[in-house]
């Protein structure tokens, strides 16, 4: 099981949820929003052989961007997996997108010739995201929890971008639409946790069992067989992570 994006650092209890995660077999990654997120989390990233720690610079914390660019320049060669990176166009992002541009075009540069799993934030700002990484030639990427038109979904599906699913999409028909429009070798399956809810509590990385078991029933297959796919889909996006000497942490 593969849960590609998950803030395993604001929970309540997080090494609980890293310990039930291993437990049940989930292959983590677990997002950080900053450089100094990432610092403070590492030692206890260590414990846990299925959760790889990825570097984040999160758009709509841009504000600290200027304090954080040196920090995770510096620290990028140390992971093969990026994440939370990206844009916000939403109104709680707005006022800050000049600076978030700048902030993604410095990630892109940082991480230019790199193999990398990065893992995208794009809300209400997707065409322009997709601008940047073809700006770049940054392919392939990973679009978490997409949520804009499908004509921009289209051209990052041409584009040889992947996408992360997780419960509240399935659940909704807007998401839904969107499932159905991405090819099946291009879907992985994610939390997002602690902002996914089932029911009244907070999605944990087991939970990306209801996303395969929705997968299932849209590719007219058994659940199991769905995580099959998602699990090709993940090894074939890190292979060439895993062939590159510099990379220490890919699964």
């Amino acid at each position: 099981m593969l849960d590609c994006h998950c803030h395993l650092d604001l929970y309540t209890a997080p090494s609980a949820v890293a310990r039930r995660a291993e437990a049940a077999g989930v292959f983590t990654i677990f997002v950080t929003n900053s450089p100094s997120a990432y610092q403070q989390s590492r030692t206890h990233v260590a414990r846990h052989a299925r959760v790889r720690l990825a570097l984040g610079l999160h758009p709509l914390l841009a504000e600290q961007h200027l304090s954080e660019r040196k920090a995770f320049e510096a620290l990028a060669h140390q992971t093969s997996f990026i994440g939370e990176v990206g844009l916000d166009f939403s109104p709680d992002g707005k006022a800050t997108s000049d600076i978030q541009q700048e902030s993604f075009a410095f990630v892109l540069r940082v991480l230019a010739n790199q193999p990398k799993f990065i893992s995208i934030h794009s809300r209400r700002a997707e065409a322009r995201v997709l601008e940047l990484l073809r700006q770049a030639k940054r392919t392939p990427v990973v679009f978490h929890w997409y949520t804009g038109p499908l004509n921009v979904l289209r051209s990052a599906i041409s584009d040889g971008h992947y996408f992360s699913i997780n419960p509240a999409m399935v659940r909704s028909p807007k998401g839904q639409k969107i499932v159905a429009t991405i090819p099946r070798d291009r879907i992985l399956t994610e939390t997002d946790g602690p902002f996914v809810t089932i029911g009244s509590r907070q999605a944990e990385p087991t939970d990306v069992g209801l996303v395969e078991d929705y997968c299932g029933r849209l590719w007219q297959m058994p659940g199991i067989e769905a995580r099959a796919i998602v699990s090709d889909n993940f090894r074939r996006l890190i292979a060439p992570l895993q062939n590159d000497g510099r990379q220490k942490d890919a699964l």
